[in-house]
């Protein structure tokens, strides 16, 4: 007892002398007895904990030696002694910038313990941020690409709570700093689909991109969303993720068409790998994709709408065909509408299609074939969906009078909201065969004026406010929670709380080996030195992508 109080007498005598003295640079024994202490006695490890980041600017020859006293006594097996430890982090790098980077990186390793440690990393990271935002973003985003589920989980959480809403404070200077952390959003590529949302939703609200944006900043968007969609991967049709994939970042990108971002690659994707395979996508997601293959047909460019028509077309007359049961009247209504803003686009490539004699001037209006057979074929697929439409028209019209008669006479409350909801749903369905007949009514001439552009009407499954034509930004909606799907499993790492960290020997910041230390902050460290991040998508790790919807996405967004 009697040593370690002596011990204790000696290390606050160094600590005495450090503060006591003018040039503390002459204190150089004094300050490594105080590193020191980080393997001593609890008491001593607390006053090391809270010395070593006081005076660590004073001794840049024995940086290594206190970042590493520090990083031991963060991962401590008393939480008593990492909590100031964590707290002193922040001061390591305040008067030397050089080691910020380290310490940012650290700070976003250790986001994956519990309260009350988790908080305390929080506080320590936001001063970080606020030192040097452009660094600790850095280091804070690579951290994204973790395996670890906790860790990933606890730093997006972080971003989305403590990073974007400070965003005004933190993101300056804020032009430099906007094109900075789109740049670090750009990067990322092994997300889900609601967590790709958040950034993107984010990036919406810089100035960078705010109503003046001009339209290469939209394309520069969109292109953020092609990568995320995968437009240049093999495509299988089985594949009902990545089906997923292009579909919701299809939504996402509308707004940006609008504003004058190309849907060009989308397109061609489309042409290219799913029209020819649609009869191998689930079915379940057939309806879906002609959906936003609608919604984005508004914002096409002629080259593309020639290329995509006859895909189109062909899948148009199959649908035509349907009768019954068969007919989904939704995708018949995005198939039409679709055809005719195509057409409205490139009129005279719908001549060798369905045989029509629209003049243009153009070789391509092929006016000297003989289309005669084309076209009376094509006529009486329309006579004949119309037809269908009408028989379909008068039995949702009797369903919504039946209901009508029912409703007056429901008296429990569940009866009376099912009836609402079963009459809504049967309003969607007759505005759907209203626009269905409206669509195919000029296919029946041989020079149709197709209704594409202003002249459409409104999608049956959008409000009237939204249709493509008129869309804006706030158009945009993230992707919703239930489309995601579930939680991701929770990893093997789950944080310490007040437990004993495991033990591994830990690369130093000289690049040596030492004992002690966790294996957190060793990978933290060992990370910066070597250039850090994670193997992503089509990078040196060659790890695939996180499911886009089941099976994905951190807790933190359900």
């Amino acid at each position: 007892m009697a040593a370690a109080s002596d011990d204790l007498e000696k290390l606050y005598e160094h600590g005495e002398k450090l503060a006591s003295s003018k040039d503390k640079t002459q204190n150089e024994k004094d300050y490594l007895g105080v590193i020191a202490a980080a393997t001593g006695s609890s008491k001593a490890k607390l006053f090391a904990a809270q010395q070593i980041p006081r005076f660590f600017k004073f001794f840049p020859q024995l940086s290594a030696e206190g970042i590493n006293a520090q990083l031991d006594l963060c991962e401590d097996d008393d939480i008593n002694i990492r909590l100031p430890a964590i707290r002193g982090l922040p001061f390591l790098c305040k008067d030397t910038p050089e080691h910020l980077p380290k310490i940012a990186d650290v700070l976003g390793q250790l986001l994956i313990g519990e309260e009350p440690e988790h908080g305390v990393v929080q506080n320590s990271l936001m001063q970080v941020l606020r030192q040097d935002p452009k660094g600790s973003l850095a280091a804070i985003f690579k951290h994204i690409e973790s395996s670890e589920d906790k860790l990933r989980e606890n730093v997006l959480s972080f971003i989305r709570d403590k990073v974007f809403p400070n965003k005004a404070s933190i993101l300056v200077p804020q032009a430099e700093m906007e094109r900075h952390v789109t740049d670090l959003i750009k990067g990322i590529q092994d997300v889900t689909g609601e967590e790709f949302s958040m950034f993107m939703a984010f990036l919406q609200g810089l100035a960078l991109f705010g109503a003046k944006a001009p339209p290469e900043r939209m394309q520069e968007l969109v292109e953020i969303v092609e990568g995320q969609a995968d437009l240049l991967a093999s495509f299988d049709a089985s594949d009902t993720d990545h089906i997923e994939r292009v579909m919701a970042c299809l939504q996402m990108a509308l707004p940006f068409f609008a504003r004058g971002g190309s849907n060009s690659k989308f397109f061609n994707f489309i042409a290219k790998h799913i029209l020819p395979a649609f009869d191998k996508v689930a079915e379940d997601r057939r309806g879906e994709l002609l959906r936003s293959m609608a919604e984005a047909s508004a914002f096409t460019s002629p080259t593309d709408s020639r290329h995509l028509l006859p895909g189109v077309t062909d899948l148009l007359k199959d649908y035509m065909s349907k009768r019954g049961d068969d007919l989904d009247v939704t995708a018949l209504e995005a198939l039409l509408f679709t055809f005719n803003q195509l057409a409205h686009k490139t009129p005279n490539a719908t001549n060798p299609l369905c045989g029509y004699k629209i003049v243009t001037g153009q070789p391509s209006d092929h006016l000297g074939e003989d289309f005669k057979d084309l076209h009376a074929d094509w006529l009486a697929r329309v006579a004949g969906m119309e037809e269908e439409v009408r028989k379909r028209s008068k039995a949702v019209l009797q369903e919504v009078a039946d209901v009508s008669k029912e409703q007056r006479t429901a008296k429990d409350d569940q009866t009376k909201t099912d009836l609402k909801e079963k009459k809504a749903a049967a309003a969607r369905v007759l505005k759907a065969l209203q626009n269905i007949e409206k669509l195919s009514k000029p296919l029946k001439s041989t020079t149709p004026q197709f209704p594409g552009g202003k002249a459409a009407p409104a999608l049956s499954w959008k409000p009237e406010a939204a249709t493509p034509a008129a869309a804006g930004p706030s158009a945009a909606k993230p992707v919703p929670a239930q489309a995601v799907g579930a939680k991701r499993a929770a990893g093997a790492t789950n944080g310490r709380g007040g437990a004993a960290a495991p033990q591994q020997k830990k690369v130093r910041q000289d690049g040596s080996g030492g004992s002690g230390g966790g294996k957190i902050i060793g990978r933290a460290v060992q990370g910066v030195q070597g250039g850090g991040g994670q193997g992503g998508r089509g990078g040196g790790g060659g790890r695939s992508r996180r499911p886009w919807r089941r099976g994905g996405g951190c807790d933190c967004f359900v």
